[in-house]
Order: C-alpha cells, then sequence, then structure tokens
C-alpha cells in the first residue's frame, strides 16, 4: 500500500495521464479510471477466493467450477459513474461482497447521501447536487429509499437504556409542519436532553405531538422511567401545559426549574428596541441576586421603571416565579452551568436551520427521521477533544465548569448522585 501511495508512484500515474489528456476528474479521468481498476482487481481477487484458485492456474481443471466471463454493471461512486466488469462463475454461486448483487452504489454514496440529508438538503436538492459533482443519476424516491433504513436505528436509539440518574435533564420544543389526514398541521417535536454526571450532554428521545398536557408528559417521563431513569435533580422546562405535574409525578424530589434564557428571551418580546438594552441590565439584577428577597427588590424596581409602559414584561416574570426562584438557592458554579449552557436552545437552533427548507413533512416518521439525522451529526462533536467513547454511551457535548458545579451538586443533593 505505501509503495501504491508513494509520491513516485503518484508522479508516474499524473505524468501517463496528462500524456494521454486525460483529466484528473470528471468523467473519464484518472480517478474513474483508477477507481474502475481498483473495483474489477477486488472483484477478480474475491473471485479467485471463491474458487480456490486464480485465474490460468491448472490447479482449476476439473475443480467443477470456473471461472464464465462477465458482465458489465456501472455504479454510482464518489468519483462519479463507473462501469465494472463483475465476474462469472459456471455455477453462478458468485456472491461479490465490495459490490453486491442488486447494488448500483458504493457504501460511501449512501454515507454522503444521509451526511447531505441530515444537513437539510432535500431529496430534490441531494438529486440535483450528485448530478451536478458526479454525474451520477439517483431519483429523490432512491434519495428517500436510502435516507429509510436509518428507522431500525431510530427505534433501537428511542429505546435506548439511560443512566439511573441526569443532574440536569432539558425539555423543550420546536415547530414543524406535517401532512396529517389530508391536511397540513403544525406540530411540536419535543426533545428531552440530558446532561449526566460527567457533564455529557445527550439528547434521550424525541416525541412529535400537536398537543401538550399532563397525560401526553406522563407518558413521555414514564418512558424514560422505563428505559432506566429513575431520578432527575433539576429538570428545565418552560410554559409547557401539564409538564411539571408530570415531572413531580415521575419523579417527587426533582426540582421544576424555568430555563432562565428562556425567560429572559420571552418577557423581551414585550419590550421596544430603543428600550432593550435598558431594560437587559435592569434584568440582570434579578437573575443573579443572592437570595429570593433580593431578586423580589430588583423585580419591584423593574416593575417601577417599566411596568407601566411594559406589563407583559411584568407579565412573564410574575407568571414563571414559582419556577424560577429555585435557581436563586443554587450555588454560583450550578446556575452558571444551568444558565450559560443552554444547551436545548443551541440544539433547537442548529436544528431549526435544517428543518426550515422542508415547507412541510409528509408524515411523523420523515420529521423524526430528518430530526434524529441532524441529532446524530451534531452529537458528533465534542467539547472535551477527540478521546475514546466509552462503551455503551452516545458521544455528546460537554459542558464548561462542569467538575466545579458537581462539587456543589453532591454537596446539594447528598445522597441522589452516583459516587
Amino acid at each position: 500500500m505505501a509503495g501504491a501511495l508513494s509520491p513516485a508512484a503518484i508522479d508516474r500515474l499524473l505524468a501517463d495521464a496528462e500524456a494521454a489528456g486525460v483529466g484528473i476528474d470528471g468523467q473519464g479521468g484518472l480517478l474513474q479510471q483508477m477507481m474502475k481498476a481498483v473495483l474489477e482487481r477486488a472483484l477478480q481477487t474475491e473471485m479467485a477466493d471463491h474458487l480456490g484458485y486464480e485465474a490460468g492456474d491448472p490447479a482449476g481443471r476439473g475443480s467443477g467450477n470456473s471461472r464464465n466471463g462477465s458482465y458489465p454493471k456501472t455504479l454510482t461512486t464518489v468519483a462519479g459513474p463507473v462501469t465494472v466488469d463483475v465476474p462469472r462463475d459456471r455455477r453462478a454461486e458468485f456472491e461479490p461482497m465490495i459490490v453486491p448483487k442488486g447494488r448500483r452504489r458504493l457504501a460511501q454514496v449512501d454515507d454522503m447521501i444521509l451526511s447531505l440529508y441530515a444537513r437539510g438538503m432535500t431529496t430534490r436538492d441531494i438529486t440535483a447536487h450528485l448530478k451536478e459533482v458526479y454525474g451520477s443519476e439517483v431519483s429523490p424516491a432512491l434519495v428517500s429509499k436510502i435516507t429509510d433504513v436509518v428507522a431500525d436505528e431510530i427505534t433501537a436509539w428511542q429505546n435506548r437504556p439511560v443512566d439511573e440518574v441526569y443532574p440536569i435533564l432539558y425539555i423543550d420544543a420546536l415547530s414543524v409542519k406535517v401532512r396529517d389526514g389530508g391536511m397540513v398541521t403544525n406540530k411540536s417535536a419535543h426533545l428531552v436532553i440530558g446532561v449526566d454526571v460527567d457533564g455529557i450532554k445527550n439528547v434521550l428521545g424525541i416525541w412529535l405531538q400537536d398537543a401538550e398536557g399532563s397525560k401526553f408528559w406522563l407518558n413521555v417521563l414514564t418512558q424514560l422511567k422505563n428505559r432506566g431513569l429513575r431520578d432527575a435533580l433539576i429538570v428545565c422546562c418552560d410554559g409547557l401545559t401539564g409538564l411539571p405535574e408530570a415531572i413531580n409525578t415521575v419523579w417527587d424530589k426533582a426540582l421544576v426549574q424555568t430555563c432562565v434564557t428562556h425567560l429572559i428571551r420571552s418577557s423581551m418580546k414585550y419590550v421596544s428596541y430603543t428600550d432593550r438594552k435598558k431594560v437587559a441590565a435592569a434584568l440582570k439584577p434579578i437573575y443573579t441576586a443572592s437570595t429570593e428577597s433580593e431578586a423580589l427588590s430588583a423585580l419591584d424596581e423593574l416593575r417601577s421603571d417599566y411596568g407601566k409602559n411594559y406589563p407583559g414584561l411584568l407579565a412573564s416574570w410574575e407568571r414563571a416565579w414559582e419556577e424560577f426562584i429555585p435557581f436563586l438557592a443554587f450555588d454560583r458554579e450550578i446556575r452558571r452551568v444551568i444558565y450559560t449552557t443552554n444547551a436545548i436552545e443551541s440544539l433547537n437552533y442548529q436544528l431549526r436551520k435544517i428543518t426550515k427548507t422542508r415547507g412541510h413533512f409528509p408524515s411523523d416518521d420523515a420529521a423524526i427521521k430528518l430530526l434524529y439525522l441532524g441529532i446524530r451529526r451534531i452529537e458528533g462533536r465534542h467539547i472535551d477533544g477527540d478521546g475514546p467513547i466509552p462503551q455503551g454511551r452516545v458521544r455528546g457535548t460537554g459542558t464548561l465548569g462542569w467538575k466545579r458545579a458537581m462539587n456543589h451538586f453532591m454537596l446539594a443533593f447528598p445522597d441522589r448522585l452516583p459516587l
């Protein structure tokens, strides 16, 4: 392998191609010819292994089976369409592995299609891309079929075991349009993100629903409990109907905490652009207060200064106050990871980028498929480097300042975290 890829060998290939007037890429280019040669050589090697002797070897006489010519097969590859000669044997028993019967694409093409789909390209966009860049004819229906292969993977992912305890759970939703019963309706894709004891964030599941309520949320959280999640210390959520009641039913010791970042953003919607900087500065003493009484004083000051002009601003904070104040009881290290991590918002932002290219999805399964592929791509990145993934764990993203926060979690929630 080293000799074949040596600079001298590459220089000879390039020189031969230049002398023959052959380009590097494109139809009939050097890369396509090399792809054809490598595939055909691999097929011949497979045939020799199948028969037990090389072509022309006298050992094959009287063996009962032999080579029987070949047939052409055009494959879609990352170098463009490549026609290879697939060898046959007289007994028709040869089953090639590198180019299996019935397949017209190399595995790398399927991987590339899944990657493009996960980045928000539609099936027709991918078809056009493959045609323009690789000269390959792949129909939108085939692209959709290729992406459907993750269906079993999604089922396994949605039902996989989870950790027994999560210091933080984030629960939120993003809106998607789905065709249902002949009509396009708005549905909410609910995501649950768990931050484990190592500070690694992973999406635990996706639940698509057009209406919220205690019954729906009780079903979601019970599923998580049945998958092994017996306790959650802090559950961050924002204004989802029936969710706090369901949390307290499933995990009676869990603290329900309004997402502070969501609260700030939702309350700022009532403020005119010219006053936003001043109001943002006035809000800061509330969520950075040391005690609830200090936060109430800051809220009173906000009411005095802006309550008349922006009653909606005050109403947002007053309505969420009971779910906001648990935040004030935490040490600043815990507050920092709850506030600055803002895991759901970051994930939702990236997922919205890939869903906004769709006018609507033809089914719930299609919406979940795209969201799952997007999550799988996002969770492939890891803030703590490129070290090995622990056995049984999906790689996720880390949390800055987690070690300091975890020390305070151990003090604030004794006997509830694994040693």
